[in-house]
């Protein structure tokens, strides 16, 4: 799932790799919006706040939803650097750097918010921005090692793609396009894994509070030992 980097990938690899990271992005945003009344796997919504604030004149809050975009955009930034400039290390080991990042600002948020959240502005300012970062972290990992074909942490770019190829597979002609119709299947699937994630995850916080992003991790930690698991099995199997 990891191993593999641009046009070596397949589509399964890249359906594999967009469902899990799906999953976890529609989990820590729904997340997010009940504990903190915000969306933390995309920065769209928070530039129209930051728009209002700006209009409002509020510029601490400016500032606070700067570092927060900051902090996506560094965290994808972070991602892409660490991919591209770490040729001596294992590819595999290079790749699950991001998500070991991640892991921990999920799992930090989770102790923190059980044991220490005292609910004040400051914190869920924090916090905000940690989750924050490591979706910028994640999605800035998919999209790399797959020539940008995986991103998994917004679904206004990956709606309006989905229904263009829908649309292209209307004509007789596109239907026999193989690339179309995968393209179509993979959309389609990080969609609806983003959902089934949103879903659990609300149901989880709903009732276990900040314990919804140790389940979080569990699906992180899936994605970066998948195919140390895989390549030891891979050789009874051929």
């Amino acid at each position: 799932m990891l191993r593999k980097y641009s046009h070596t990938r397949t589509n399964i690899d890249n359906i594999k790799l967009g469902v899990l990271t799906a999953f976890t992005s529609g989990m820590v945003n729904v997340a997010s919006w009940i504990l903190f009344f915000a969306f933390t796997s995309n920065v769209t919504g928070n530039y129209a706040i930051l728009a209002e604030e700006i209009t409002k004149g509020n510029w601490f809050q400016v500032l606070v939803i700067c570092l927060w975009i900051g902090l996506f955009f560094f965290g994808s930034y972070l991602a892409n650097n660490i991919i591209i400039n770490s040729k001596t290390v294992k590819r595999q080991i290079s790749h699950s750097i991001p998500l070991i990042l991640e892991l921990f600002c999920l799992i930090g948020v989770g102790f923190y918010g059980e044991l220490h959240y005292e609910e004040t502005l400051i914190e869920t300012e924090f916090m905000i921005a940690s989750l924050t970062f490591a979706m910028g972290l994640q999605n800035g990992l998919t999209a790399s090692i797959t020539n940008f074909s995986v991103k998994t942490t917004h679904l206004t770019g990956l709606t309006t793609d989905l229904a263009i190829h829908l649309s292209l597979l209307t004509k007789a002609n596109n239907r026999k396009e193989k690339a179309i119709t995968d393209k179509f299947i993979l959309l389609l699937s990080i969609l609806v894994s983003y959902m089934v994630g949103a879903i659990i995850a609300g149901l989880i916080t709903l009732k276990f509070q900040f314990q919804v992003f140790f389940y979080v991790s569990f699906t992180i930690v899936i994605i970066i030992f998948y195919d140390y698991i895989f390549s030891k099995l891979k050789p009874h199997d051929e």
